[in-house]
C-alpha cells in the first residue's frame, strides 16, 4: 500500500467546545505513545476519512503536525451512532528503532476443496496473530492459503503459514489456525468464528492514553 500521510494542526479546543470543529469540516485526534507526550490535534475530516479508510490496524501512517511527522498506528476510531461519520482517532506515535508487540490480521485466501466437493464448513480458531518485530517490518495482513483443506478434518497450523521476514509470531506453532469440519460438528464448536464473520480489532500492547475530550473539565455555569 502507498504511503499515508495526514496532515495536522495542533489545537487547544477540548471538551464538548470540539463539537464547533466537527460543524466546520475537522476531525479531533490525539497523538500518544510511550516516548510522546499526549498531542491534541486536528485533521480536515473528508480527506481523513478517505486516506484512513485504505489502513488496516496495523498499517504505518505518517502524521504531519506542523512540519514535525510522527510515525503512527491507528489505535481507536470513534464513529457517530447515526451517521457513521469519524468523530475522534486515536494515533499510537512509535519509535521506529523500538520493537513492538501488536496483532495483524489473517487474509484467508484462494478454494478449499473440503467446502467444494465435500460441504465442509471452514472454522476459524485464529483471526489474527500477536506479532513482534520493527515497526517498518510490520505487515498489513498476513496471508493464509487454504487450498491445502482438500478433505474434512484438514486443518492449517501456526507452524504451516510463511512467517514474513523479520517478524516472530507470538503463537504456539501447533494451535489450530482453521480447520475443515461437517457442518453439525461445526455447531457444537465452542467459540469458533465461522468464514466471514466480524472480529474485534486488534488491539496493541501499549497502555492506551485517557483523552482530553473526556479529561477537560466542564466550566461551572454562572
Amino acid at each position: 500500500m502507498d504511503k499515508v500521510v495526514l496532515k495536522a494542526t495542533k489545537r487547544d479546543v477540548l471538551g464538548k467546545q470540539v463539537k464547533a470543529l466537527r460543524r466546520a469540516g475537522q476531525l479531533p485526534a490525539v497523538i500518544y505513545g510511550r516516548h510522546v507526550e499526549p498531542i491534541s490535534i486536528s485533521l480536515e475530516l473528508h480527506g481523513a476519512t478517505l486516506a484512513l479508510s485504505k489502513v488496516t490496524s496495523s498499517s504505518l501512517v505518517t502524521i504531519d503536525v506542523e512540519g514535525t511527522e510522527y510515525f503512527a498506528l491507528v489505535r481507536e476510531k470513534q464513529r457517530d451512532f447515526i451517521k457513521g461519520n469519524l468523530k475522534h482517532i486515536d494515533f499510537l506515535a512509535l519509535d521506529m528503532t523500538e520493537k513492538i508487540r501488536t496483532k495483524v490480521r489473517l487474509h484467508f485466501m484462494g478454494v478449499s476443496s473440503a467446502v467444494k466437493e465435500y460441504s465442509a464448513v471452514l472454522v476459524h480458531r485464529i483471526e489474527a496473530f500477536e506479532v513482534e518485530c520493527l515497526p517498518n517490518d510490520l505487515p498489513e495482513r498476513i496471508n493464509v492459503d487454504i487450498t491445502s483443506l482438500k478433505e474434512i478434518g484438514n486443518s492449517i497450523r501456526v507452524h504451516d503459514i510463511a512467517t514474513p521476514e523479520n517478524v516472530t509470531i507470538l503463537a504456539d506453532a501447533d494451535d489450530i489456525v482453521i480447520i475443515a469440519t461437517l457442518a453439525k460438528e461445526e455447531a457444537v464448536e465452542e467459540g469458533a468464528v465461522v468464514a466471514g464473520a466480524e472480529v474485534a480489532a486488534p488491539g496493541i500492547s501499549v497502555d492506551r492514553g485517557k483523552k482530553e475530550e473526556e479529561a477537560a473539565p466542564e466550566k461551572k455555569k454562572k
